[in-house]
């Protein structure tokens, strides 16, 4: 009888332990997600000036910049961070933003006054920074989400994460157009 109580209660304790983990799991995505739109907000606080500048010499990527601006609007947008096709909405959005970004940049050199502006210049190193630190957040994010998908989808973890309310979580991938290599011949 005692053996079996011993049995029972080290079950528990080891479902306690697995809940635990998927918990600390879901709750490390959260953070990482937290993480990259941190990043996304200061891009996104970054492209107004950018494009107050190139508006000024960019009167052929009218387009371009008017398509910037939509993309920043809707990555902007809040999202439920708890919701997995929610968050890859919201993944889409910022990669979508990003490449055309991207193409704002490559535009400038087509630009020589735009390319020698003291504050052109700057707003791109800022870029390049900002760009580097939303790749090392998103690193973060698609390690959190490994982890955590990983707790869930093993068994027992596959019925805790019932209790836990946790789900399996969309990795940070680039969209199609971010994997095709950019012709910065098309923007000179």
């Amino acid at each position: 009888m005692e053996i079996l109580i011993g049995i029972i209660l080290l079950i528990i304790i080891l479902l306690y332990f697995l809940y635990a983990r998927i918990i600390r799991n879901k709750n490390s995505v959260l953070e990482a997600l937290s993480g990259i739109d941190v990043q996304l907000k200061n891009r996104s606080n970054l492209i107004p000036n950018v494009l107050t500048i190139a508006k000024k010499f960019m009167k052929h990527e009218k387009e371009l910049l008017d398509n910037v601006t939509k993309l920043r609007t809707k990555e902007s947008q809040s999202y439920d961070q708890n919701d997995p096709s929610s968050i890859k909405d919201h993944i889409s959005a910022a990669t979508a933003l990003g490449s055309e970004l991207g193409k704002v940049m490559i535009s400038v050199e087509a630009y020589p006054e735009l390319k020698s502006n003291e504050t052109m210049i700057q707003a791109q190193l800022t870029y390049n920074e900002t760009e580097a630190k939303i790749a090392a957040a998103r690193r973060f994010y698609n390690s959190a989400v490994s982890q955590l998908n990983n707790s869930i989808e093993i068994f027992p973890g596959s019925i805790l994460a019932k209790y836990a309310n946790a789900q399996i979580m969309p990795f940070y991938e680039a969209d199609e157009a971010s994997r095709q290599p950019i012709s910065a011949e098309k923007f000179l």
